[in-house]
């Protein structure tokens, strides 16, 4: 596995670009306290009573004195209450990096009650490994995260305060930051089902004759024709000009369309990691390649989508829009692909596992609309848990064929990814279509 490059030195930082403005903008989190008594006071309380019950018991008034300034303690502990809310900031807030890497923010606490201690601890959910220094280490930190495993990880900052005169404590705890672990793009290239290309320069070898390096054919010479063009060999043994067509080279819009549900903070579930990583692979292929990309995710609470573009710089914000991070990508209502995101003539590569009807619905759309659209599919086996009867697994397995056949006479071609077969061997087989 390595770094997803589309023709420039990619890292961690590769994609400030599109995370400038976010870094600016770190806005500091108030967060309300709740204050109670500590163990200080706790411990005060408990003496005094029982200096008050041992004076009645025993009737010696000597201990009514030494429960005296226990008392008196205790009740300017409400005169001692600081202010309920403290503030928190993290800069940048937007933490983007890939599998693997680690990257660092700082957290502050910017505001806290006059005379009180404070500690501040950084937490995330399970998956994110943070590096950050003990809780008593001051109220700015330079805190360092990474996960294994790609995915959304917020962090979470947990605030201990003491009043000063250590009778009242409170902890609160917020969101401060976010970070974004992007998937790791393996290197073979993944080809996609070539249609009938649009008059624009690109890589891929076309059966139309026009500029280009490959041969066609040769036919006699024609005024108008460029002299760079005449096959002198054959125009000397034929006594007459001749010159060489070449095959023209031509580029793709790729459009990847994703299924996309609600992914829970950490590390994302076996579909969705494998909907977004086929996604990431076929952008990647296709901007090496010189092609347009662009992304659409349906299925979500908010459909997002990114128009076809070429450049390193779109690799990462087809990332962005993947998996929800920054403002790049725009959003849309409905079920279907919004028709600016899906030029005419470009190929749609969809990944889903084809439980939802409404996703089936977009990709017949897309084809009514003479798109060449192949749909990937992530599921392996029956999704239901457990141990399943040799039946219910044949009727699945049944079900499944009949919904694929189906899917292929609407014009949409499936293609089963296995999980031990790489990408490019599974969509090797597709045939180059025609627009109808």
């Amino acid at each position: 596995m390595v770094r997803a490059d589309t023709g420039n030195d990619a890292g961690s930082d590769a994609g400030t670009d599109a995370a400038d403005t976010e870094k600016a903008a770190a806005a500091a989190v108030d967060i309300e306290l709740r204050w109670r008594t500590s163990v200080l006071t706790q411990s005060l309380f408990l003496c005094a009573a029982a200096a008050l019950a041992a004076a009645l018991v025993s009737g010696r008034w000597q201990l009514i004195a030494f429960a005296a300034p226990l008392l008196g303690v205790l009740c300017s502990a409400w005169w001692q209450r600081p202010s309920s809310v403290v503030s928190v900031r993290a800069a940048p807030t937007l933490l983007r990096c890939f599998e693997g890497e680690r990257i660092e923010t700082r957290v502050e606490l910017t505001a806290r009650p006059q005379g009180s201690a404070a500690g501040l601890t950084v937490t995330g959910p399970p998956g994110i490994d943070i590096e950050a220094p003990p809780p008593d280490a001051g109220s700015d930190r330079a805190v360092v995260v990474g996960a294994a495993r790609w995915g959304r990880y917020p962090l979470r900052a947990a605030v201990e305060v003491v009043a000063a005169g250590g009778l009242l404590n409170a902890s609160a705890s917020a969101d401060v930051a976010e970070v974004f672990v992007f998937p790791l793009a393996p290197p073979p290239s993944t080809g996609v089902p070539l249609t009938e290309l649009l008059d624009r320069l690109g890589t891929h070898l076309t059966r139309r004759v026009g500029p280009g390096v490959e041969y066609a054919d040769i036919r006699p010479y024609v005024p108008g024709d460029q002299l760079r063009t005449v096959n002198w060999a054959v125009s000397a043994r034929r006594g007459a000009l001749h010159v060489t067509e070449r095959l023209t080279d031509r580029s793709v819009d790729v459009v990847v369309l994703l299924d996309m549900s609600a992914q829970p903070p950490g590390p994302a579930t076996v579909a969705t990691r494998r909907t977004v990583e086929g996604a990431v692979q076929v952008v990647q292929s296709a901007l090496r390649r010189g092609d347009r990309a662009g992304l659409v995710g349906l299925g979500g609470q908010q459909p997002r989508w990114l128009g076809p573009d070429v450049g390193q710089r779109q690799f990462y914000r087809v990332l962005d829009a993947a998996l929800g991070a920054g403002t790049g990508y725009r959003t849309t209502a409905g079920t279907l692909a919004p028709r600016p995101a899906v030029p005419p003539g470009a190929v749609v590569v969809a990944f889903s596992s084809l439980l939802d009807s409404s996703f089936g619905l977009a990709l017949a759309d897309l084809s009514k609309r003479g798109h060449a659209v192949v749909v990937v599919d992530v599921l392996e086996g029956c999704p239901l848990e457990g141990e399943q009867e040799p039946t219910l697994r044949r009727m699945w397995d049944l079900q499944r064929s009949a919904m694929y056949r189906d899917m292929r006479t609407t014009g949409v071609d499936v293609v089963a990814w296995p999980a031990d077969v790489p990408l490019d061997h599974a969509m090797r087989p597709l045939p180059q279509r025609r627009l109808r």
